[in-house]
């Protein structure tokens, strides 16, 4: 064959109906024939978990797969899932990275419970991750780094590990896939090392191919990443297509090529987009429509830092982003920028949130428009810093020293942190307060599909600004009528004023000790947060008869929902409302609650939203499931959970 550098395929193909029946293939004097047939098989959804040791780039993968998906119109929904070590041991139980995406033919809720392929990098990656995978799923191995040593570093017992672990070897395709990527390297002159960070770029091909996937969306993706440097575009490219060209050429036989066509497509401009980024283009949005600069002050913490990372990108918007010494300066840095006519913000997890509450505190009574993005993860303490939670509720509604109201909402999956950061900047510019959004690792890290919305199309953002009439007459806490104080940007003739922490006069703004005014602005700071507006509740499901009514707030929207629809198709008549506006409730909160025979409450905390409701709803007493693993709800287990309410 003329040694070892010669490259011989010949492809004998006999194609009938989407049949492939021969395929020969020689590589390095070893020669592969397959005799099969290959059938593209048309899903409806189905589920991939990419995983690996946290420098194999299985967030990349799994990013580029979900947004190729995306791309051709099907709904997604995505859960990355690392661990907290900068970088653990190579090959470790402790540092295995996953990614897992969930593609749909129409709208996807949720990232799955368990996935229908699994992609195992090494033998910890297989050995964690398992457990996440579906008994008949397809599981993709880099056999390469199943050695001797790499079981060891797993803990496997024996070289057997498949049969340790129970795994049917038919429903795995074991293949030598760092050998494949050194030897489709081979001539690019690229370092070991460099050569190693593609193995992801193959599995990536392999799973395209799998999914009958177009391989030019990836080539354009990875040309954008890698514009100032098309040498690793180019060979990211080649090892994409070998993985492609690999699963074509080798394994037609042990799987089929499914392919999830999109059932509805609404015109329009997609991206796949992380909650973090919509979040932060939603702050850009308020700032642009409003007619004002967005100022973030923030101090980098997990998993919130990415939102200062995008915002650096856009000073060309206006934007001022300062990466402050401490969590404290950030949220006094961003009101500051308010009291100077900006929109400011800040961003955190819920350790800064206790730092920022004194700073939040002097907003309040400054009452002074200030946004305050709170990414929830585990706790307490340092907790689970890249893991997801819902345990920052009470905090952000009652963690400050006296009576100090504060708008909180909550977003209700990745692409509506764009509409929840939008609108949390209207409430603060317009009731001059300041707001608390809040979000969590898995919608701030998660991904779905996002139609870019049309800025005309926006709610108007009108701040009260002091009219020019009351020139020499107005004094800083004059309201309008709504009980909102007017705001005079400091720099206008007429309107020198001074804010700050002591309590001020009602009708002078000078410092006042006085107990009737104190207890009278106690109730025009509490009145001028329940006056603001928000959407009533609405029901899904069966709304006029249900037997049980499931409620929560925040991220577990799509867990939540699809629970109610599993059970409802077993014939259970259940129906669901969501929380999304926290303080101030909806007004017909009472109304929605009291209506149903059964009330659950599912939320990822210890029921800290049903101790609020209780709070606030006459002779509330619902059911409670509540989780606090740091990781997303599990639908199966909720089905299960709720199932048990109904038949009681």
């Amino acid at each position: 064959m003329g040694g070892n550098c010669i490259f011989i395929a010949i492809y004998l193909v006999f194609c009938s109906l989407s049949r492939i029946f021969a395929v020969v293939l020689t590589e390095k004097n070893t020669l592969y024939i397959i005799m099969a047939e290959l059938e593209v098989k048309e899903l409806d959804q189905v589920v991939v978990r990419f995983s690996g040791d946290s420098g194999d780039g299985m967030q990349l993968a799994g990013n580029i797969f979900s947004t190729v998906s995306a791309t051709v119109g099907n709904g997604i929904s995505t859960f990355p899932d690392y661990p907290a070590d900068i970088r653990a041991p190579q090959g470790s139980l402790t540092g295995v990275s996953g990614f897992q995406v969930h593609i749909g033919a129409g709208k996807v809720y949720t990232p799955g419970d368990k996935c229908d392929v699994l992609v195992a990098m090494n033998a910890a990656a297989l050995k964690t991750q398992l457990k996440y995978a579906k008994p008949q799923a397809t599981i993709i191995i880099d056999t390469d780094s199943f050695g001797p040593n790499d079981l060891k570093k797993a803990q496997f017992a024996s070289e057997d590990y498949l049969g340790e672990l129970g795994v049917d070897p038919d429903r795995v395709i074991q293949c030598p896939l760092t050998t494949m990527v050194k030897d489709c390297l081979a001539e690019s002159g690229m370092e070991n090392k460099a050569i190693l960070k593609c193995r992801n770029m193959f599995a990536l091909g392999l799973v395209c191919w799998l999914f009958d996937r177009d391989l030019s969306l990836v080539n354009n993706y990875l040309k954008e990443k890698f514009a100032k440097k098309p040498a690793i575009a180019e060979n990211n490219i080649k090892v994409v297509q070998a993985g492609y060209d690999y699963g074509h050429n080798t394994h037609s036989s042990a799987v089929n090529v499914y392919r999830i066509e999109s059932k509805e497509k609404v015109p329009g401009r997609y991206m796949d987009i992380t909650g973090n980024k919509a979040t932060a283009y939603g702050f850009i949005a308020a700032a642009e429509k409003a007619g004002l600069r967005l100022y973030l002050g923030s101090y980098p913490i997990t998993p919130a830092t990415d939102v200062l990372h995008e915002l650096s990108k856009h000073k060309s918007l206006g934007v001022t982003t300062v990466q402050c010494e401490d969590e404290i300066s950030g949220c006094a840095s961003a009101l500051g920028a308010s009291f100077a006519g900006a929109l400011g913000v800040t961003s955190t997890s819920g350790p800064g949130i206790c730092l920022k509450s004194e700073a939040m505190n002097l907003a309040v009574i400054m009452e002074l428009p200030l946004v305050v993005l709170d990414v929830q993860r585990g706790g307490p303490a340092t907790g689970l810093p890249t893991k997801s939670e819902q345990t920052d509720l009470l905090q952000v509604l009652f963690g400050r020293n006296g009576e100090s109201p504060m708008p909180v909402l909550a977003a209700t999956s990745p692409a509506d942190c764009f509409d929840a950061a939008y609108q949390a900047c209207k409430i603060a510019l317009e009731h001059m307060t300041p707001v608390v959004l809040l979000t969590d690792a898995y919608v701030a890290n998660g991904s779905g599909a996002f139609k870019l919305p049309e800025m005309a199309k926006l709610d108007a953002i009108n701040p009260p600004y002091v009219p020019e009439e009351l020139k020499g007459k107005w004094t800083p806490y004059m309201r309008a009528e709504n009980g909102t104080r007017y705001w005079a940007v400091p720099g206008r003739e007429g309107f020198t004023h001074i804010l700050g922490g002591l309590e001020k006069d009602s009708e002078t703004g000078a410092i006042s000790t006085n107990p009737e005014n104190h207890d009278l602005m106690t109730r025009l700071r509490q009145q001028k947060i329940a006056n603001i507006q928000v959407p009533d509740l609405e029901v899904e499901g069966d709304v006029d008869d249900a037997d049980l009514l499931v409620v929560g707030f925040g991220s577990t929207y799509g867990h939540l929902h699809s629970a109610m629809e599993e059970l409802r198709a077993k014939g259970y008549k259940v129906a669901q409302t969501h929380f999304k506006y926290l303080n101030p409730l909806p007004q017909n909160t009472a109304e929605v609650l009291s209506k149903y025979k059964k009330v659950v409450v599912a939320e990822q905390n210890m029921g800290q939203l049903a101790a609020y409701l209780r709070m606030k709803v006459d002779n509330f007493t619902p059911a409670q499931f509540n989780q606090v693993k740091g990781q997303p709800f599990v639908v199966e287990e909720l089905v299960n959970a709720f199932e048990d309410i109904l038949k009681k």
